[in-house]
């Protein structure tokens, strides 16, 4: 008897191996080179003022983010309650010593929400609290 394995399968003419390597490069480089934003998913109409200071990502300057509708504290990206969002000012401050607050308000957030806010940075020993604003539509 005479058992047969069909044909012989000729190696492919192009090397995968060599494409897998370019593609993780491309994806590394592109994964290295971009960059991200620090701004909250919470859509905010800022009040308008002359002049406005860009709130970058540096290390001595964290955000606070006061919303109008529920949960209304955010500190970056998280969402807190107020004592949460207390407790870490408080060990946000003990690990930087010149840390900066900005504070990020809606137009229809109320006064009381942000003072609570600028309450809880004084009791962390914030010196300093900015307020975050956009430019108006002429300036």
């Amino acid at each position: 008897m005479r058992f047969t394995h069909g044909r012989r399968r000729t190696a492919p003419s192009v090397i995968i191996v060599s494409l897998i390597d370019v593609l993780l490069v491309v994806l590394i480089f592109l994964m290295v080179s971009t960059t991200f934003r620090q701004t909250p998913s919470v859509k905010l109409a800022l009040p308008e003022a002359r002049q406005t200071e860009k709130v970058g990502a540096s290390p001595d300057k964290i955000v606070v983010t006061i919303a109008r509708t529920e949960p209304h504290l955010y500190l970056a990206k998280r969402p807190l309650t107020f004592e949460k969002l207390q407790e870490e000012l408080v060990a946000l401050a003990r690990a930087q010593t010149n840390l900066t607050l900005a504070i990020q308000a809606d137009e229809g957030a109320t006064w009381g929400q942000i003072m609570k806010v600028m309450e809880a940075a004084k009791a962390a020993k914030i010196r300093v609290v900015d307020a975050v604003v956009r430019m108006p539509a002429g300036g």
